[in-house]
């Protein structure tokens, strides 16, 4: 089924250097299938696969135009940022940092792309902040400029920056904490340009999980920043 999805859209696979040697069991394996968030029909989309270290593109590929599934191999050694773009919908965001001697991983997803709407919301997977501060890491530019690209191709577009954290620590402190973290976003944005007017910055500490902060991967989850259309 996903032979048939690489066959019949051509793809331009991961490369890997023939001067590296790489231990071919050590790859991340990402395949599932992108569909519409409302209607749940499948989407032909492209995937674009970022080195985030160096912002340059890695990969690119199209899902399956009638399944909508797609397959891709990431080796280890690096952090990707992989973002799932169609005209008319808002970017899906998804991160892998995958250390070096990492084993095998099996990754199967759906994504669902959202409709350019009042109320679709965004998490940006690929901004990254250090630990219990607001300083953010350089690795975010790649995603911040996909974001900065829709706001300028759809001008009329307002959003609100929302931080998020786990439960970790004290409420205040985390308030306080994804408070200045959605600031910062949001400076960043004047930065390139985008008029402050179409930016709300937003913390809203651990009032808003999407996953459980029983696990190491729940809080990892629950830390993050989004953007929801406010006004269009």
């Amino acid at each position: 089924d996903f032979l048939l999805a690489s066959v019949a859209e051509p793809i331009l696979d991961v490369h890997i250097e023939e001067s590296v040697e790489v231990d071919k069991k050590s790859l991340t394996v990402f395949k599932g299938k992108i569909i519409d968030a409302i209607s749940r029909k499948p989407l032909k989309a492209e995937l674009e696969i970022i080195d985030n270290k160096t912002a340059k593109l890695f990969s690119k590929m199209n899902s399956n135009s009638a399944t909508g599934k797609f397959l891709m191999s990431l080796p280890s050694g690096k952090n990707y940022g992989i973002a799932v773009k169609r005209e008319g919908y808002l970017f899906h965001s998804e991160n892998f940092d995958i250390p070096a001697k990492s084993d095998y991983n099996l990754v199967e997803k759906t994504i669902e792309l959202k409709n350019i709407a009042i109320g679709s919301k965004i998490a940006l997977r690929n901004v990254f902040f250090e630990v219990g501060k607001s300083n953010m890491n350089p690795l975010s530019n790649p995603e911040l400029a996909r974001l900065v690209k829709l706001l300028n191709d759809v001008p009329r577009l307002k959003i609100e920056l929302s931080g998020h954290t786990d439960n970790t620590g004290s409420e205040e402190l985390n308030l306080k904490l994804s408070s200045a973290r959605a600031q910062v976003v949001v400076d960043h944005l004047i930065q390139e340009g985008i008029s402050k007017d179409r930016l709300v910055a937003k913390g809203y500490g651990s009032t808003r999980p999407v996953d459980t902060n029983n696990t190491k991967d729940g809080r990892q989850n629950n830390r993050r920043t989004e953007f929801e259309i406010i006004a269009n």
